[in-house]
């Protein structure tokens, strides 16, 4: 046998959560014998989760919206109605392309979609290879393009299994029971005789290539354990409570039995190869199996991958793979580049995905090209614009229809047309949403929302509203959330997160609670504790966030944005040990996730470990795709700390920065005004418009800037405030943009006097001070002082108002080593009127 050889193995719907506890029985050898003797971890999955995009998306390195798949159907070729994705579908060059156009040898087996086969040099056994009608009346003809190359049609068609040859013997370790079950009034064991005739069809044809032709690699496909789980998986342990007795005794063994069979195929494989040959083994998602399954699939395009849980496995063994160690970071994405860096060959640069260095003993770095789709020469490929058999067309159609993944297409061409073209679109629509292109995706649906009957365009509003939340267009997101609700009575169960983010930026954070507390009580569901935990986080609220936290990360663990928000609490609390570990939870599930790496980077640096902090922040900066203000802000911190040791607890460096921002801020009447005065008479160049007037109030001005009000909704002005001083009251200094650099003077003063103060100038009694208001002002302050020890951009002193009064000159030299700069102390100081103290808090004598 060659030397590095790679077998490629694909089990659809595999799932950690029941592997784990397969593996601790002894169910699994063989699956066990690999992670032995190699590496595991978690593999993430994209959106949306439908198996022909994603594992086209395995074989391209590329993201949907690039290598063209992007439905289970689409419309044909003559423009004449609708057919299943074929190997014209993918605009991207697949792994076996690019081997062989560099003259390696692979086969393929079963992939999705493979079909018309690709005259690569090896051989395909394309996805319609296995598809076989249940009636044994009816004739199984293998059509022109299943097989490549066809000379081997004929043999290989003896090794296809028929759904009516299975027996009792084979559906027994799947269901004990199942003398007991009604075939008459039941369609399950129909269901299973075929799904398993097909996998072990794929099987035969995967090990007769194995040891009867040369290949260096080798990629085959199994639907079972998807297409059993979604037949069975409402029966699995533990028992739903919607779910009968009897019928969970019948069907509970279903799922389990798939992974073990599963497992046996692979010990067969396992046989057919050498020491010397590479085996990666990979699921395109995972499945719910805990109690978010679904056990009624609502009407909605492709509903079956509502099952499907963020995370499938990856597994490889080999003579330069790691021994018995978890990986951790990897998504479908990396598949392709990985396996290209195996065979020694380069990257294309337009490919989403990363050789996953990790996973081998002695990485080889990875050389890049432009793209392998502008290399000329022989890949391999079909003729795009050869004609399918329509009668194989036909019966594909069908299947995915008794599968669930489609809805029958509408009997009028035009009608099926339509909606396909739409699915596709949507399709499009959420792989640019997963992928935050936001424009991109909305300029889609924009033109769906369009469409009249029979199309539904609930999904499409649903997205639309999505993206408005997560730009931050509230007043969209709540006309699109008033739209959904008419058009379905019965959606309103479903928006309470969006709702709640919507009042939240009304600032009616209270009603946002209390409307997920009672979801709670309903529904309880990880999100449901994770949302509330951010509510709770929001009001600084640190014990209740980390408590709501804790539960969401207790029903699911494996959520990185719920373990980096743990983190990021912790921080909060100074728990900074556990914190880093958190974090680093967070990045194990998500390589590939900048926030998390950047609060990691915050642990590191609270717990004094300045090197590996400021590697985290530059890991942060790296992955984020734009420009990570926040991150750079950091790793200046860092480096001047690592160069000159400062006070921890201090918020300034007394230096003076290019383009920095003076703020001058503080509770309202707390003197921010005369601070302004005197940077005004210090010769720094204020930022103001004039429009509100002195008054008795403030004599002397007020020096505001308008566009400070509205900061919360828009902040992309403060560019404009480069080396200038303006004032920003207290509550909106958490709306800067952390692209800036700032140096903060924050004027404290006496709260009962702001109180007294504010209650003057309103026209109110100063005598009666109300405890919420004066509460409300104490929680500001603590917040502010939590908000600047998070942000790297931020440096703030405290100048307390009396002080100024008493020790002017005092106070401008103070003001003057923070800013850096030289400033006019004497003119700062002169214009400090003591007249203007009034409302001061009386001394108490004792």
């Amino acid at each position: 046998m060659k030397k590095n050889k790679l077998l490629l193995i694909g089990w659809d719907a595999a799932d950690w959560k029941i592997i784990g506890p397969l593996l601790a029985k002894g169910q699994m050898p063989n699956l066990k014998k690999i992670i032995g003797e190699g590496v595991y971890g978690n593999l993430s999955t994209m959106n949306p989760p439908l198996s022909p995009m994603l594992w086209s998306t395995v074989a391209t390195g590329k993201t949907p919206d690039k290598h063209g798949v992007l439905n289970f159907i689409e419309i044909a070729q003559d423009l004449n109605g609708v057919r299943p994705v074929t190997t014209s579908s993918r605009k991207a060059r697949a792994i076996w392309n690019i081997l062989h156009n560099k003259g390696y040898k692979s086969n393929v087996v079963g992939w999705w979609p493979s079909f018309p086969a690709e005259p690569i040099n090896g051989v395909v056994v394309s996805d319609r290879f296995q598809k076989m009608n249940k009636d044994p009346k009816k004739k199984n003809p293998i059509y022109k393009g299943t097989i490549h190359p066809e000379s081997i049609a004929m043999d290989m068609a003896d090794l296809r299994m028929r759904p009516y040859e299975v027996t009792g013997e084979h559906i027994l370790p799947f269901f004990p029971n199942a003398t007991k079950i009604d075939q008459e009034k039941e369609g399950s064991l129909s269901t299973f005789s075929k799904i398993l005739a097909e996998n072990v069809s794929v099987h035969n044809a995967a090990t007769n290539l194995m040891h009867s032709t040369e290949w260096d690699f080798m990629a085959i496909y199994y639907d079972l354990i998807d297409h059993m789980c979604h037949a069975f998986m409402k029966y699995h342990p533990p028992k739903l409570g919607a779910i009968a007795q009897e019928r969970y005794e019948l069907y509970k063994d279903a799922v389990v039995g798939a992974y073990r069979f599963q497992d046996m195929m692979l010990g067969r494989k396992l046989q057919l190869i050498d020491d010397d040959t590479t085996v990666m083994i990979l699921s395109d998602h995972g499945f719910e199996s805990g109690n978010k399954r679904i056990i009624k699939m609502p009407k909605y395009p492709a509903a079956p991958s509502l099952d499907h849980r963020q995370f499938g496995v990856f597994v490889a063994k080999g003579p330069n793979i790691k021994k018995n160690e978890k990986i951790f970071g990897l998504g479908l994405i990396d598949i392709a580049p990985t396996v290209l860096n195996h065979f020694d060959l380069p990257i294309g640069k337009d490919m989403d995905g990363k050789v996953a260095l990790d996973i081998f003993k002695e990485p080889t770095d990875p050389t890049y090209i432009e793209s392998w789709e502008k290399v000329e020469g022989d890949f391999g490929e079909i003729d795009k614009n050869a004609k399918v058999d329509s009668i194989s067309e036909q019966e594909t159609m069908e299947q995915l229809v008794e599968l669930g993944y489609i809805d029958r297409p509408d009997e009028k061409i035009e009608t099926a047309m339509l909606k396909v073209g739409c699915d596709i679109k949507h399709n499009l629509a959420r792989v640019h949403l997963g992928k935050k292109d936001y424009d991109k995706a909305r300029d889609i649906l924009l033109q769906l929302i369009k469409e009249k009957e029979p199309v539904n365009t609930i999904p499409f509003y649903m997205d639309l509203l999505a993206i408005s939340l997560k730009t931050e267009e509230f007043d969209k997101a709540e006309e699109y959330l008033k739209l959904l609700r008419e058009k379905d009575k019965e959606f309103d169960f479903t928006t309470h997160f969006a709702e709640a983010h919507i009042l939240v930026a009304k600032g009616e954070i209270e009603k946002a609670l209390a409307l997920l507390n009672k979801v709670k009580k309903t529904r309880p569901s990880a999100e449901i504790f994770f949302q509330i935990g951010k509510l709770h986080r929001r009001n600084s609220q640190f014990e209740k966030a980390k408590e709501n936290y804790a539960t969401a990360i207790e029903i699911e663990p494996d959520r990185a944005k719920y373990n980096r928000a743990m983190a990021e609490v912790l921080l909060r609390l100074n728990e900074y040990e556990e914190a880093a570990e958190y974090a680093l939870t967070s990045i194990e599930l998500v390589k590939y996730f900048p926030e998390a790496h950047y609060t990691l980077g915050e642990a590191l640096e609270k717990m004094g470990d300045l090197e590996n902090a400021k590697i985290a922040y530059e890991t942060a900066k790296k992955l984020k795709p734009k420009r990570f203000h926040r991150a750079e802000r950091a790793l200046e911190k860092i480096e001047e700390k690592l160069s000159e040791p400062l006070n921890l607890n201090e918020k300034t460096l007394n230096a003076y920065k290019e383009d920095q921002i003076v703020v001058v801020s503080g509770l309202p009447r707390s003197g921010t005004s005369l601070m302004m005065q005197m940077m005004d008479k210090a010769g720094m160049d204020i930022l103001t418009d004039g429009k509100r007037k002195a008054d008795k109030s403030n004599p002397k001005g007020y020096y505001e800037y308008e566009p400070v009000m509205s900061l919360h909704r828009d902040n992309s002005w403060l560019t404009s405030a480069n080396n200038k001083t303006l004032k920003i009251v207290a509550p909106l200094l958490k709306h800067l943009s952390p692209e800036n650099r700032y140096k903060i003077i924050f004027m404290k003063r006496d709260l009962d006097e702001v109180v007294k103060s504010q209650r003057v100038m309103t026209g109110k009694d100063p005598d009666t001070i109300p405890v919420s208001l004066y509460n409300a002002y104490y929680e500001q302050l603590e917040q502010i002082n939590v908000w600047k020890e998070a942000e790297p951009g931020v440096e703030l002193i405290y100048i307390d108002y009396k002080d100024v009064l008493e020790k002017p000159e005092e106070m401008a030299q103070k003001v003057q080593e923070f800013i850096g700069l030289e400033l006019d102390t004497k003119a700062m100081a002169g214009c400090v009127d003591t007249s203007l103290y009034r409302n001061r808090k009386e001394t108490i004598k004792t």
